[in-house]
């Protein structure tokens, strides 16, 4: 069958064939062409011309000048060509052929053709106008080309017609199966719903042209679902298909319906999809409490408005289906209790309306009922919809102590941490209606050297020093919480305390056995193995390495290999070891841990040379310590020695003749002064030089204490030195008053000796550079000392000379001649 579309063309004088797929469709239009048959225009008359369509334009239009112009006139063209889509030949597909009427043969015409696939997917020969196919086509895909063709003259590209439009139409074979567009698909259904009720509609879609045979007539089945569900074949409409189905059984079916085209005949192509129907509740179920009887208690010291206990009755039905309603029918306790319903839990609470008193009843009894609100008529023949139940209340009448929030804590600490590092803290509470405060302490006996403190407010738990985990890697104490006021009761909670390992402790032998080596031993030998042990956790990779001390890495009769596995080996370097000569060598091995941070530590490997037999056994070992590092001979070592022992003679002798030396008690007049002078070169730079000197060897606490020392004795040395000389006195004083005072006393007391033992003072007093503070500047003082000798003691004594030399003239007028 040949669909023909036809249309006027105002435009273009071109005729279209329409070539069939096929020979017997190219035989009749072949035939139809011969016999004078035409082809149909729209109002099914025939065409005059036979085979092909001529189309004559004539102009007719009238000028101003009343001239008529002819116009060609309009012509039938086929503008609609098919070609069958996923076509495999090996040829390219003859679409159909243009042909104009100015074409007469001789090649001077060429066909041109534009438009969508033109040159790609359409190809036309310019010569005979014939169209051809070059791929396959997918009607899926594009389903039409809408192509322009144009007749031209050959050698100057010259219109010969307008431009003519025409349609190339894919035609549809069955190679698209149905699809649903929109699976899985989820539907909800009433439970206990009748049978036939409908739960969904679902739809596929089939590519196929549904205007061209049956390859998109689609039939629907159902392949999984039975016997709950079936489908529709046409529709696709799901409706149940058994009745009673109880949510409360089975809430969740899995449904594949199936859509084939062709009509569901054989060789059709089909497609699934999933549908998951959910039953929806419905009020069919009443509610029910557990258990008849609930026992609850209640403490006298509750307070009204507090809860007591809760019940609830179980509904299987959903959301509103299932709310249920409580309320107290009879009982003694009507007046004193009162329910309410948790609107989160849907629970039945039983509050006090009123206290209670222990000493006045013990006991109450209720009875709830549970119901529906919504009821539906449908199923009110299944109820009644509401329960009951009874409840025992108890009334207790207790002091509750401090409750910890959690039954035991477990904290962790760095070892070494700084006094004051938070460790934790803990949490009581008092859960009586009082709800005193609780205060914590940490029972002494749990925690015997004090190495924690709790603040007694707020729990938090704090070192008290540095822990030591190799000491001691746990600590377990307990915690105390009391509250205050009521009954003073209080709880305890156990706070277990890891101390976490850092790295502090330097490795050291695992051993400390002395070595037995022969004197026979040969180079190379190893004579030992060392290990290592640390205090401190091993982390992981983490192992030992060992080397010689550097003062001993160059010697010449041990070397040390490190293994790598935190072991190392002791070899031997020459022979010829004697007993005799040196029997002892001790050889320092560092050992590194290799931890973060890295410590290491020098441990002192002890190796006994020993006389041994012919087969390396031990006979005998002498005890001569010699340490290696020294590498001295025994002549070196005897030197050494005398040089000690004359030096401590020398020392005794000098202390013996400091022994020997006796001094008067008191200084005689004839007595060299100086004696007790102690010069320095040092001027020093004043009181603001606070370097040269201690000033706080100015401040005599015995002195400022009241306390005055006798000075009619001179001391056995020169300037022994009083208790506290060195530090400030507790009370410390002006030095400038103190020494004013000083001063004073000594002028003023008249059992002094004629000397005052002369005092050395840093405090070179305001202004002064150099000037003497002592009590030698006491020119009240009565002396009948000569000091005329200070005259010969130089420029640096001429003050003193000064001072005590003029003033002795008015002073001892009868003895002047002496003076002098």
């Amino acid at each position: 069958m040949v669909m023909l579309i036809m249309k006027r063309e105002g435009l273009g004088l071109l005729r279209a064939f329409l070539v069939l797929v096929g020979v017997s469709a190219l035989c009749s239009v072949a035939a139809g062409a011969w016999s004078g048959s035409a082809p149909l225009d729209r109002r099914g008359h025939r065409h005059r011309h036979p085979g092909h369509l001529s189309l004559h334009r004539h102009r007719e239009r009238t000028g101003k000048e009343g001239q008529v112009l002819h116009r060609s006139k309009r012509g039938w063209v086929w503008n609609q060509f098919f070609v069958i889509e996923e076509y495999t030949g090996p040829d390219p597909v003859l679409v159909g052929r243009l042909h104009s009427d100015v074409d007469s043969g001789n090649g001077n015409i060429k066909y041109i053709l534009s438009g969508e696939g033109a040159g790609t997917i359409f190809v036309i020969d310019d010569k005979t106008g014939n169209i051809h196919a070059t791929k396959t086509l997918d009607r899926e895909e594009q389903a039409q080309y809408t192509l322009t063709a144009q007749a031209v003259d050959r050698d100057t590209n010259k219109p010969l017609e307008p431009p003519s439009e025409f349609i190339v139409k894919v035609q549809d074979i069955n190679d698209n199966p149905p699809e649903f567009l929109h699976g899985p698909y989820y539907a909800r259904v009433p439970e206990m719903s009748n049978v036939g009720t409908s739960v969904m509609q679902v739809t596929a879609t089939d590519a196929d042209d549904p205007t061209y045979g049956n390859s998109a007539r689609l039939v629907y089945s159902i392949l999984q679902g039975q016997p709950y569900f079936s489908v529709e074949p046409q529709t696709g409409i799901i409706r149940t298909a058994l009745p009673n189905m109880d949510r409360e059984a089975r809430q969740e079916y899995d449904v594949v319906i199936q859509a084939k085209d062709m009509g569901g005949h054989m060789g059709g192509l089909s497609g699934t999809t999933e549908v998951k129907i959910t039953l929806t509740d419905v009020n069919d179920n009443p509610p029910k409490f557990p258990q008849s009887v609930y026992a609850m208690s209640v403490s006298e010291d509750k307070v009204a408005g507090e809860e007591v206990g809760r019940l609830k009755a179980k509904d299987p039905d959903m959301g509103e289906n299932g709310l249920v309603s409580y309320r107290l029918t009879e009982g003694d306790g009507l007046g004193v209790f009162d329910l309410t319903t948790d609107s989160q839990t849907r629970e039945a609470v039983i509050k006090l309306k009123k206290m209670v008193d222990f000493e006045t009843k013990r006991a109450y009894t209720l009875r709830v009922e549970a119901t529906n609100p919504h009821v539906d008529p449908r199923y009110i023949a299944w109820g009644p919809y509401k329960d009951e139940a009874t409840i025992k209340i108890m009334v207790e009448d207790a002091d509750e102590p401090p409750v910890f929030v959690a039954p035991s804590y477990s904290f962790e600490v760095e070892e070494n941490a700084p006094e004051g590092t938070l460790v934790g803290r803990v949490h009581a509470k008092d859960t009586d209606v009082a709800n005193n405060p609780v205060r914590y302490m940490i029972p002494r006996y749990t925690d015997v050297e004090q190495f924690f403190s709790i603040n007694s407010e707020d729990g938090m738990i704090t070192t008290t020093r540095p822990l030591d985990r190799e000491a001691q890697p746990w600590h377990n104490i307990s915690v105390s919480a009391t509250e205050i006021g009521g009954h003073h009761q209080d709880t305890k909670v156990r706070v277990n305390i890891k101390v976490k390992d850092v790295n502090d402790n330097a490795p050291e032998f695992a051993t400390n056995n002395e070595v037995l080596m022969c004197e026979t031993v040969m180079p190379g030998k190893v004579i030992e193995t060392v290990s290592a042990v640390d205090k401190d956790e091993m982390a992981h990779r983490q192992h030992f390495t060992f080397s010689l001390a550097p003062e001993v890495a160059h010697n010449h009769n041990f070397s040390l290999k490190d293994n790598r596995d935190s072991t190392a080996s002791i070899h031997v370097l020459r022979k010829g070891f004697s007993r005799l000569t040196q029997d002892v060598y001790f050889l320092p091995i560092e050992i590194n841990d290799n931890g973060f941070p890295s410590l290491s530590s020098t441990n002192i490997l002890t190796i006994r040379v020993c006389s041994c037999d012919s087969k390396d056994t031990i006979l005998s070992c002498n005890v001569e310590p010699y340490v290696l590092p020294a590498g001295l001979s025994t002549g070196a070592l005897i030197a050494i020695l005398a040089c000690i022992v004359i030096l401590l003679a020398i020392v005794v002798l000098f202390v013996a003749l400091r022994r020997q030396k006796k001094e008067p008690l008191i200084v005689f007049e004839e007595e060299d002064i100086r004696e007790n002078i102690i010069t320095y070169d040092d001027e020093g730079g004043g009181e603001e030089d606070t370097e040269a000197f201690d000033i706080a060897t100015l401040q005599n606490p015995d002195g400022a204490n009241g306390f005055l020392p006798r000075k009619d004795i001179k001391p056995e040395l020169q300037f022994p030195l009083r208790p506290g000389l060195g530090r400030p006195a507790a009370n410390s004083v002006d030095v400038d008053d103190f020494i004013k005072t000083r001063i004073a006393e000594a002028d003023s007391d008249p059992t002094a000796p004629p000397y005052d033992s002369i005092q050395i003072y840093g405090y070179e007093g305001r202004g002064s550079v150099a000037g003497s503070l002592s009590s030698l500047e006491s020119v009240t003082t009565e002396s009948d000392l000569d000091y005329d000798y200070l005259q010969s003691w130089g420029p640096r004594f001429k003050k003193l000379a000064d001072l005590y030399g003029t003033k002795d003239c008015p002073m001892n007028d009868g003895d002047d001649g002496e003076d002098s």
